[in-house]
């Protein structure tokens, strides 16, 4: 079965490594990466992986800002994925933990009944008082998780979709692929959860612009979870932020994005089975001496970055804020202030 992993990065060059190494014990077999404005060697590693063969390397297409979509434009193009039996776009720290038999994308298609998509439902792993970067697994370091079936206050969460080759396509989408509304009800994809069940009626035809990329997750992760550890580590938090606008000048940080995935009041450890034959398949790669040296470069550059940014002070005090910021969601909070005030829940 050839199973095409689809991503997008930029500067995710520590992390390469153990994100291929978990999609290739699972089953995947084939890797199709685009990147952009990489300086921290995230492109350069790609490039020495794909001349060996262990993936494909292309430069974002996007001419704008939507990276992921033009990307997944391209993507639908490329024999490496019109040749797969099945497509599964997903970013390097999304990791797809199966709960049945070895935990494989074959043996969770097997249980969902061959359908042709699986959604599958994130769960938000916190970072849990973790503050320094480690090069070691994610997976082994973030085993905290908000309550599987309620997000802050949202029992629809949202997945990520594995897609058979035979699904009648009319475009990818980051979370979910789509097929034309004026599809005959005849022709509609088998699609389930990740508990093999079908998915609901308006996510399948995405009826509910709300909520196209999400269902209710009660009952919805027997087979499988999708762990999301959007924010790792404090210091790597801090250089993905260097990413994006968040510190802009005259601009206060706002630090709900962190606070509503650092609920930790739930422990899953089930994603440590895969530890073994991770790093195993880590070793492996790593045995390369340019591979080993590019990961450690990389892995140098995310601490050169983080020195740089703590001479900010405007990024020491973010550090500061996040690190005593609450770990129940803004939400959460809000509701339990109005009750210890007397005041009726909203």
């Amino acid at each position: 079965m050839k199973i095409t992993a689809v991503t997008c990065v930029k500067n995710e060059g520590p992390f390469l490594l153990e994100w291929i190494a978990f999609n290739r014990v699972i089953g995947v077999t084939d890797f199709l990466f685009y990147s952009n404005d990489c300086d921290d060697e995230t492109d350069t590693l790609l490039e020495a992986l794909a001349a060996r063969g262990i993936l494909r390397h292309l430069p974002n297409p996007a001419q704008g800002r939507n990276y992921q979509m033009e990307a997944l434009k391209d993507a639908r193009h490329q024999d490496i994925v019109t040749t797969a039996d099945w497509v599964w776009i997903a970013d390097v720290d999304e990791f797809l933990n199966i709960r049945i038999g070895d935990g494989t994308i074959p043996e969770l298609i097997k249980a969902c009944g061959d359908p042709q998509a699986i959604s599958v439902t994130f769960q938000f792993f916190a970072n849990a008082g973790v503050d320094a970067f480690r090069d070691e697994p994610v997976i082994g370091q973030f085993l905290h998780s908000h309550n599987p079936d309620i997000w802050c206050d949202q029992l629809a969460i949202e997945v990520k979709t594995l897609v058979r080759k035979d699904f009648p396509l009319q475009y990818y989408g980051a979370h979910r692929p789509f097929f034309r509304k004026s599809l005959p009800r005849t022709q509609r994809p088998k699609w389930t959860d990740g508990s093999g069940r079908e998915v609901p009626h308006k996510f399948l035809v995405a009826a509910n612009k709300r909520r196209i990329r999400r269902f209710p997750a009660q009952g919805a992760r027997e087979f499988a979870t999708l762990n999301h550890y959007a924010l790792r580590s404090l210091d790597s938090y801090l250089v993905k932020n260097d990413r994006g606008d968040v510190n802009r000048e005259n601009r206060a940080f706002d630090d709900s994005y962190w606070r509503e995935r650092n609920d930790d009041a739930w422990r899953d450890a089930s994603i440590l089975r895969y530890l073994p034959r991770l790093k195993a398949e880590i070793d492996a790669l790593r045995a390369d001496a340019e591979i080993d040296d590019l990961h450690r470069r990389a892995v140098a550059c995310h601490r050169a970055k983080l020195d740089k940014l703590m001479r900010d002070p405007a990024v020491a005090e973010m550090r500061r804020q996040l690190a005593e910021a609450p770990r129940i969601p803004p939400v959460e909070l809000a509701l339990i202030e109005r009750l210890e005030n007397g005041l009726d829940a909203p």
